[in-house]
């Protein structure tokens, strides 16, 4: 894989899942703790998967408005790179939770019209990385990870601060034109590398990787 393109795998629970992930290239592993998730994965059990992760492969935390006393609780058990923030955290709680753990935050901004871009701006002041997603469409129990895209030309051409990473309804089939369309250099997937909701494909793991190669 190109230097310049780095992919996120995210929602892994299995220990094969590390292994195929970073067989695949992938340069962030993520771990989901968010309950109403399919693809939650309990902290002890979490732990054992970040032990096996190589060194050089980033391990991330998905958290959804997540209080102090969880993340305390969190971070005490997992050996964690980077913080990601799912919820409808504030710029200041970022920065907070920045300043408290000592650790890179991700702040997840979704999106669904150009409205929605001043948040990206907002959130670019105060976070390490960005991700842009999709606004979860109405009556979704979760704030993510439902496996819808954007509108693409929304963030084409733009540019932040600090790095940024595209989510949202990424598959092997899109990967290429997505990043072609918005000119990603990081991108994120979960539901796009399955074959059930929280079942992780090494297949297609590998083809997501490939098409993003090709791109």
């Amino acid at each position: 894989m190109p230097e310049d393109i780095r992919i996120k795998m995210c929602g892994l629970t299995r220990p094969n899942d590390i292994a195929d992930a970073v067989r695949a290239g992938a340069g962030y592993v993520g771990f989901n703790f968010f309950a109403r998730s399919p693809r939650y994965i309990a902290p002890e059990i979490a732990r054992a998967l970040a032990l096996e992760t190589p060194e050089g492969v980033a391990k991330v935390s998905l958290t959804v408005d997540a209080d102090d006393a969880a993340l305390d609780a969190l971070t005490a058990v997992v050996p964690l790179d980077m913080l990601q923030l799912h919820g409808s955290e504030s710029p200041e709680r970022v920065a907070a939770i920045k300043a408290r753990y000592g650790l890179p935050v991700m702040k997840v901004i979704g999106i669904s019209d150009t409205a929605d871009l001043a948040l990206i701006d907002a959130y670019a002041l105060v976070a390490d990385q960005l991700l842009v997603d999709a606004k979860p469409p109405k009556g979704a129990d979760r704030p993510g990870g439902n496996a819808t895209a954007f509108d693409w030309g929304l963030i084409a051409g733009r540019r932040w601060s600090v790095p940024w990473m595209l989510a949202g309804g990424l598959t092997p089939a899109n990967v290429a034109e997505a990043i072609r369309a918005t000119g990603a250099r990081q991108l994120d997937v979960a539901s796009g590398i399955e074959s059930a909701p929280g079942v992780k494909d090494a297949a297609l793991m590998q083809e997501f990787a490939g098409a993003a190669r090709g791109a």
